[in-house]
This record gives structure tokens, sequence and C-alpha cells, in this order.
């Protein structure tokens, strides 16, 4: 299963979901990928992914978190030993979502959320205070993009793998150059380890 985490006020029609999902389907792997409209409080959007991976068959599991979802996705990544492909991920939501307390409308579809102190609460406690295992994750960071600042990424995800791009933006416009590689490391990060050989 590929787990699809969506950013702050996004949803599974966002430009990257939508070139993902388009790519597996193309390769006749549909059925592997899971995008979910994600509630607003965080500790129910961890509740909701959680339980979605646990109703599908047994089987391995990739996260990818796109900024805020890539704050989630490494708190689960943590929690589960899943391998992870971050976005231009949210490292410190709890402050900069402060300003966004109140309606907020959402990107796709019309509609709207609403943003509590509880909500900025939630996400203090599902923060990761350092990374183990940097080799389950994956960060792609954007020098130019225009919400979250790439060196905040990189310091958060020290030895994982990275791909630094220069320039570019938050919603990573040209993604669909990326995406086969994306896939590689879900698909190498899944390849079950040989078996530890006995002693003679």
């Amino acid at each position: 299963m590929i787990l699809y985490l969506h950013g702050f006020r996004s949803s599974p029609q966002s430009f990257k979901a939508r070139v993902l999902a388009a790519r597996l389907a193309e390769l006749g792997r549909g059925e592997e990928w899971c995008c979910p409209m994600l509630p607003v409080s965080p500790l129910a959007t961890i509740a909701l992914a959680e339980l979605l991976v646990a109703a599908a068959p047994p089987q391995h599991v990739t996260v990818i978190g796109s900024s805020l979802g890539g704050y989630f996705a490494t708190h689960l990544a943590e929690k589960h030993d899943w391998p992870a492909v971050l976005l231009n991920p949210a490292i410190v939501p709890q402050r900069d979502l402060s300003a966004y307390l109140g309606e907020q409308p959402l990107w796709h579809g019309g509609g709207s959320i609403v943003v509590e102190q509880r909500h900025l609460d939630e996400l203090r406690a599902l923060d990761v205070a350092s990374i183990t295992r940097p080799g389950r994750y994956y960060l792609f960071a954007a020098t130019g993009d225009e919400v979250l600042d790439y060196r905040e990424m990189l310091a958060r995800y020290p030895g994982a793998r990275t791909r630094l791009i220069e320039g570019s933006d938050h919603a990573i416009s040209e993604f669909p150059q990326y995406v086969d590689d994306v896939l590689a490391f879900c698909d190498a990060a899944n390849v079950e380890p040989p078996a530890p050989k006995k002693a003679a």
C-alpha cells in the first residue's frame, strides 16, 4: 500500500496526489493507492491512517506526505517503522498554523475547515524530536518553497536520502519528472531483506 497524506487545506485532488495516482494506474498498480481526505484534527488523521492500513490485507506500507502530511508521515514512520517519502514537509506546523486559527477555505471543491487551538496542541503532541533510521526516509526539499523553509527540512532529516531541488515551489510544480523516482524508492523500501544465514 502507498498511503498518501495531503497537506493543510488540501485534498486527494491535489496536484501531486493526482500525478501519483495516474502513474500507478498506468502501471496497473492502482490497487496499491490509498489517498483519504484527512480530517482537520491531527489525532483523527493519525487514527484514520492507521485504520486504513489495518483494514487492508497484510502488506508492506509506504507513506508519502506532502507539507503538513509530511509531518504526519514522519510520526507514522517512527511509530510503525514504515518507509516515508516527504515532499516539502512541514517541520513545526504548530507554530506555522497559529496564524490560521478559525475558518479556512479548502483549496479544492469548495468548503472550509475550522482550525482550533486544540488542533495546534494535537500537532505538538505528535512531534518527533529526532528521527531514527534515516534510511527509511526520502526527503524532497525545494529551495524555492514559498511557504516552508527548506533549511528546516534539511536540519530535521540528517542522513536521510535527500533530493534538494534548486528553485521550484511549495507544490513542486515539476513533480511529474520525479514520480518514477518516488515509486522506485517505495518499491525498494518494501523489498523483504534476506533472512539471516544460520551459523554452520
